[in-house]
């Protein structure tokens, strides 16, 4: 939850090592982490491990924290399943006395994505104000993204062109959270953003909770700009080869 800020046990810096050496051949324009300790150290091991962006500067964004648990914060799991049997209610759907209900913790998902989407919007826009119209093809073979979960995929399908009717975003963008609330904001661009997912995805992966570390990767298009419909497609979800 949110009011345990503890730092990452041995365990977790050997995974966030994991996880900066599986995505060090990644090129991140923008690194956004909660502002809880563990997502802090984590993103700062992540980056320390990259290739091309150890300098970002990561921001800190309290929209980014895991699910508020109130009363439940700093006990058990099987405690807060006890909590949901006695109220008649099963997890994650419970809300514990102080803590955040679904649609709170979408709402935030939602209103950080919002965000993301003007940002990377306004960025296009300042490089074609600088530079005009660039594109991936310019970059030299070492700058081009690395996507390692991604070998079975050609450039053209990750770069996103349609044709070259949709105007691609420079920015590739790392976030760093926690475990229920990306489950809640993957949920989000499922139920409420129509994101295309792989074909060869369950139903129960797709509800499961993504082990520590475990990266997901989406392709978000916006059609000329448009920030009401967003073409969200998912390449990989809470994986975890890595570990």
């Amino acid at each position: 939850g949110q009011g345990v800020d503890e730092p990452l046990s041995a365990t977790g810096f050997r995974q966030a090592d994991a996880a900066g050496l599986f995505l060090s051949n990644v090129k991140f324009t923008h690194v956004f982490s909660s502002d809880l300790l563990r997502a802090k150290q984590t993103a700062a091991t992540i980056l320390g491990k990259n290739k091309f962006c150890k300098d970002l500067e990561i921001k800190y964004d309290a929209r980014l924290r895991e699910r508020k648990y109130g009363v439940a914060e700093g006990r058990p799991l099987t405690d807060l399943k006890a909590m949901a049997k006695t109220a008649g209610e099963q997890c994650p759907s419970f809300t514990p006395s102080g803590g955040e209900t679904l649609d709170e913790v979408r709402e935030r998902a939602r209103d950080f994505f919002e965000f993301l989407c003007r940002l990377a919007v306004e960025l296009e826009q300042k490089e074609q104000d600088m530079h005009g119209a660039t594109s991936r093809s310019s970059e030299t073979a070492e700058e081009q993204l690395v996507f390692p979960w991604t070998n079975h995929c050609s450039e053209a399908e990750l770069s996103s062109g349609s044709g070259g009717t949709s105007k691609v975003l420079d920015a590739n963008i790392l976030v760093v959270s926690h475990g229920a609330y990306m489950r809640n904001w993957i949920s989000y661009f499922v139920s409420d953003l129509n994101c295309t997912l792989p074909t060869n995805l369950t139903k129960s992966q797709l509800s499961s909770v993504s082990p520590n570390t475990g990266v997901s990767h989406f392709i978000i298009k916006l059609e000329n700009g448009n920030l009401l419909k967003p073409e969200i497609t998912c390449v990989c979800l809470n994986q975890d080869s890595h570990l």
